[in-house]
């Protein structure tokens, strides 16, 4: 679990215990009110930065422990880099890195903590210091829930009182309410994947997520009798093999005006995949707990939608399985009649997730009729191959939904990078015995992953995000050193609220 970390925001003053953090820009150059404080300790830090050789270049610290003339335990200066810098990333962006950078340099054991939310071209804006809450929030964070003894130097879950010094308190903590339902969603995002899956089956995953009903999203749980009943037998196929029913779960939060339609959010939700009867090898496999990662985010995201009150209508849609080879597992050679009507011959057990996604997004098209919708997945490999782990790979039947997208990714910093869809793709997924089959060969498995999930979306504009990278096991950064990094949730929001709230 991960922990508690309490924010508050209180007018710029020197702390009387705990760990005090400043930021500076290069040269050791700081705001006028960070200068004030430091004061009686300025020889003493030039001193640690010339011995330190500490440049004031962002993420950069020196640390000074029980500094003679402040009564703090700890002083901690952190550089903010050059403001002027034409290579800085986007302003919001760096400052909440910078903040997770930040808390990164507290000690395991402190638990008081007070940033100055000033560097060396002055106070930071109410919303600015809100955005190194919000860093130092996602930083903290770390999942020990089944740890009895958490080994020396690994990231503590932890209770930390972090306060944010400001020039505007009262207006920061305005923004910080705005922040703190995403960070939160981020937080649930990330314990849902790191959970090990005999504790997270797809019933136990129905449950978790319908605990949004306290924050006022409407809930629909759809077991097997009913999904059996809707049609969605691509979707049932995959979790027949396994002694655990499958679910699907459809949120729905109405903030926005009566009547208008909805943005919509699909999730891939396989809580464990062995690969079926085409089995993975034993290599690895453990991963496959986060294989829901898309759904995990659609979670987390319709909890920070609610939790800020957003002003749309949202639907957020999971389809929930586990992959297993038992004797009533589905086989190579299989054919499933989906929800649409359209036949798939399974080549590959282990291509499951599209068929997850075919009857939820097909469900959700035709009886929500949203203006957009998006789909999550930790759906190929091959986007691994194609982008590392920087970037999750992007495809879309809209242009501007796609712009909208990438442009989201540029400022949260979760980066997205389209990739094509065309007509000369579908070849590939052209089936003799079936209207299309679920794999289309060793070559563009990412692109012919997503050309089957548009058979499944009609005419509604929509997006494809493919997180196998990015939504677990992705490298650590200054905002995450958890396995799973709730990839998704601040990059759907912030779409959200630059372009479909009223």
């Amino acid at each position: 679990m991960s922990g508690a970390l309490t924010s508050d925001f209180a007018p710029i003053a020197l702390p009387a215990k705990g760990v005090l953090v400043v930021f500076c820009n290069p040269g050791l150059k700081f705001g006028p009110a960070t200068a004030k404080l430091l004061q009686p300790v300025l020889d003493l830090v030039r001193r640690a930065a010339v011995a330190d050789r500490f440049s004031g270049k962002p993420g950069s610290s020196v640390e000074i422990v029980a500094p003679s003339g402040l009564k703090v335990s700890r002083l901690i200066i952190v550089g903010a880099g050059n403001p002027d810098d034409p290579k800085a990333d986007g302003k919001a962006r760096d400052l909440v890195r910078l903040g997770g950078a930040a808390m990164g340099r507290v000690p395991g054991r402190e638990s008081e903590v007070t940033m100055i939310a000033e560097t060396g071209s002055g106070p930071l804006a109410p919303e600015a210091a809100a955005d190194l809450a919000l860093g130092a929030t996602l930083r903290a964070y770390a999942f020990q829930r089944y740890k009895t003894k958490p080994k020396e130097g690994e990231e503590r879950a932890r209770t930390i009182a972090l306060t944010i010094a400001a020039a505007r308190p009262a207006d920061a903590r305005k923004a910080w309410r705005i922040r703190q339902p995403v960070a939160d969603g981020v937080i649930v995002a990330r314990d849902l994947v790191n959970e090990p899956p005999n504790v997270l089956s797809p019933v136990e995953f129905a449950r978790r997520a319908s605990a949004l009903r306290k924050a006022g999203v409407a809930i629909q749980l759809l077991d097997e009798p009913a999904l059996k009943r809707l049609g969605m037998n691509a979707l049932l196929a995959v979790g027949q093999g396994s002694a655990r029913d499958s679910r699907v779960v459809i949120m729905r939060w109405n903030g926005g005006r009566r009547g208008e339609p909805p943005i919509a959010f699909v999730g891939k939700g396989v809580c464990f995949d062995t690969g079926g009867i085409s089995i993975k090898p034993a290599a690895g496999m453990e991963d496959m707990k986060g294989d829901m990662a898309g759904a995990a985010c659609v979670v987390g995201l319709m909890h920070a939608l609610a939790g800020r009150k957003a002003k749309v209508n949202a639907v957020g849609a999971i389809g929930l399985v586990e992959n297993m080879p038992d004797g009533n597992a589905q086989r190579p050679g299989d054919i499933v009649t989906s929800m649409s009507g359209q036949t798939i011959e399974i080549i590959n057990t282990d291509a499951e997730g599209r068929l997850v996604l075919a009857d939820v997004l097909w469900h959700v098209a035709k009886k929500f009729k949203p203006r957009a919708m998006l789909d999550l997945a930790t759906l190929t490999g091959a986007i691994m191959v194609a982008l590392g782990q920087e970037y999750a790979g992007l495809f879309a039947n809209d242009d501007e939904l796609a712009v909208r997208l990438s442009t989201a990714g540029e400022a949260t910093g979760e980066k997205v990078w389209r990739m094509p869809l065309a007509p000369e793709y579908d070849k590939l997924i052209d089936s003799k015995f079936a209207d299309v089959k679920n794999t289309g060969g060793r070559y563009g498995g990412a692109i012919t992953a997503a050309q089957f999930l548009q058979r499944f979306v009609g005419k509604t504009p929509w997006a494809h995000l493919d997180i196998a990278g990015t939504g677990m096991s992705s490298p650590s950064n200054d905002i995450n050193r958890s396995w799973s990094s709730g990839f998704g949730v601040r990059l759907l929001d912030r779409l959200v609220a630059d372009h479909y709230e009223t």
